[in-house]
């Protein structure tokens, strides 16, 4: 029996990448319910081929073309996730990117067995909302980042007792070995070629600038419940390990794999009993000169957050929210790129911060609270520094 498979933001790098599985194993799977943005000719094109029951589409002009295109199918195109899903998906995969991905995983975990959640932002500003509904809803939930999934998986049969230290690895991006005068005239055509990974727009500024592992740091705390000063960061240039950790015992274990999240993907999916050479073209790489370093701060002033992320039970959102702003106004050159990691520090020195950071939100409204405050705070500092 085919089991039925959800994706969440199917247009994006990491459901595209979601799909190249099911493509393999389309025998397994039955696709029940997708979600996405804007991209209308992708959108079209996965309602045909992959028939659908549902389609969520979030930006309205695109909603009502592919609704027209589509009238006369046996498909229900939706425009928000206020919806009631009669039947439950073995597996859901969650990656739409940034908060606006928090209140569709809340919504659809009551529909799935299974949630592999690739949205870190809905873990960092909504964790405990999100473990407590899969508690109620008994959902199974396995973070598919690499650096979450090679922790996962290499937790099993230990306790966070038995931890030393857990160490997170850095590619450095593009800038690794940039000084800080050319980091000054950097653009954003340059900070979006990876060296290693090929991914969203905003997730390739946040590994130049650094701050997608001060988030993965952010999240880890969170799945794992490991405390802030047993967590490191490491820059890794090749790639290759995606998280170490150093046991009390003496011994210290990784997970080697390709630069590739199809193998996290498909691990998360399948769990046991299958080849990844049926997903994946595997090189045969060999283990040799693998090449660890600190982080220099000059080059990534970023580093600084790590300790304070979740200094109060909300720095993490307004972080977050601040840097979902500078990102794309980087994006849209309105912004230089040293700029993202200065405001981000000055909004950690405004009079009113430590008054939203101590709140804990209880539901998914007062998340949005914290994160308008920090959103609208951001521009007014990025509207004064023009001005400047």
């Amino acid at each position: 029996m085919k089991k039925k498979i959800s994706i969440l933001g199917s247009t994006g790098s990491v459901g595209l990448s979601s799909l190249k599985i099911i493509d393999k194993q389309i025998n397994l799977f039955e696709p029940y319910l997708f979600s996405a943005n804007k991209n209308f000719s992708l959108i079209c094109k996965q309602i045909i081929k992959y028939k659908p029951e549902i389609f969520i589409i979030n930006e309205k002009n695109t909603y009502e073309k592919v609704k027209e295109k589509f009238k006369n199918k046996k498909i229900k195109i939706r425009n928000n996730f206020n919806l009631n899903i009669k039947k439950k998906s073995e597996i859901t995969i969650s990656a739409i990117p940034g908060i606006a991905g928090l209140y569709p995983t809340l919504q659809i975990m009551r529909s799935t067995k299974k949630m592999l959640i690739a949205n870190k932002e809905s873990i960092i500003c909504g964790w405990e909302l999100i473990k407590n509904k899969s508690k109620k809803t008994s959902t199974k939930i396995i973070p598919i980042d690499s650096e979450h999934f090679s922790i996962f998986s290499l937790l099993k049969g230990h306790s966070v007792n038995e931890i030393n230290k857990v160490y997170l690895t850095a590619s450095g991006g593009p800038f690794l070995n940039f000084s800080n005068q050319q980091l000054k005239i950097v653009k954003p055509h340059q900070a979006l070629k990876h060296p290693k990974w090929k991914m969203g727009k905003k997730i390739t500024i946040d590994s130049a600038t650094l701050m997608n592992k001060i988030l993965e740091l952010a999240e880890a705390q969170k799945l794992f419940n490991i405390p802030n000063e047993k967590i490191e960061i490491l820059i890794h240039p090749q790639s290759l390990v995606h998280a170490i950790i150093d046991f009390k015992n003496g011994l210290k274990k990784f997970i080697y794999h390709e630069t590739s999240m199809l193998v996290p993907i498909a691990n998360a999916i399948f769990e046991k009993n299958f080849e990844i050479k049926n997903i994946l073209n595997i090189r045969g790489a060999k283990i040799k000169n693998l090449y660890f370093d600190d982080v220099n701060v000059k080059t990534f002033p970023i580093i600084k957050l790590k300790n304070r992320i979740n200094e109060y039970p909300s720095s993490s959102i307004i972080i977050n929210a601040s840097n979902e702003i500078l990102v794309d106004q980087f994006l849209h050159k309105k912004l230089p790129f040293l700029n993202i990691s200065k405001i981000i520090m000055d909004i950690l020195g405004h009079r009113n911060y430590k008054k939203y950071a101590i709140q804990r939100p209880k539901n998914i409204n007062q998340i949005k609270k914290i994160d308008f405050w920090a959103r609208e705070v951001t521009l007014n500092k990025i509207l004064k520094n023009v001005k400047n």
